[in-house]
């Protein structure tokens, strides 16, 4: 039973990582500041909505697209986990934000920054493309559903959450999961690497 549950369960700590739901709240509410509480609604779809439809396409799409352009699975680890790592860096050094992913505010913010890059970005797409080639399709696309479910019920809770954890409680768990996606970034790395070695070593 266990071992069944295995890939879904580690598919779904990786996104949920890469997802970074808790990390999202302090700049969604700093976007929807000032907001009605139908317009607040209008922008939780749209951004729920727009991170599950382009991480669903590059799920179904991403390595076709690799292969078309001659990038393998090991190049793309490689690759994706050094911008994770670095994403991941930059979020961790005092003072830093995920502001620097966004261009403020805007009618459509719920398709751009929140749909994507911020719940849906670079290190979704990545962790997406890995997990596929790891663990499945079926695990993936379970995980996806389930993180971008729990996005939906943390950014309808957003002010519930923040009185609950407050401002420091939930920059505090952000910063724990920058860390954690570091480390993914450098797993990637690691692998991406050993694949190549093997790859070639076979070649030969």
């Amino acid at each position: 039973m266990l071992n069944m549950l295995e890939p879904y369960l580690l598919t779904f700590v990786a996104l949920f990582v890469a997802v970074d739901s808790l990390g999202n709240i302090p700049i969604f509410i700093s976007l929807v500041e000032g907001m009605s509480k139908k317009d607040r609604r209008t922008v939780v779809r749209d951004s729920v909505t727009t991170a599950t439809v382009v991480a669903l396409v590059f799920m179904f799409l991403g390595k076709a697209v690799l292969r078309f352009i001659g990038i393998t699975i090991p190049d793309f680890q490689v690759a994706g986990g050094a911008l994770l790592f670095i994403i991941s860096a930059k979020l961790l050094l005092p003072g830093s934000s995920k502001g620097f992913l966004t261009d403020g505010h805007g009618k459509d913010l719920g398709v751009f920054p929140l749909g994507t890059p911020l719940i849906t970005g670079p290190a979704v797409l990545t962790t997406t493309v890995i997990m596929i080639d790891g663990y499945g399709l079926v695990p993936t696309f379970v995980a996806v559903l389930v993180n971008m479910l729990i996005v939906w019920v943390t950014l309808v809770k957003a002010d519930l959450l923040l009185r609950l954890f407050g401002q420091n409680g939930l920059r505090a768990l952000a910063k724990i999961m920058y860390i954690l996606l570091a480390a993914i970034g450098v797993m990637m790395v690691r692998k991406g690497i050993l694949s190549t070695i093997a790859v070639n070593f076979l070649a030969q």
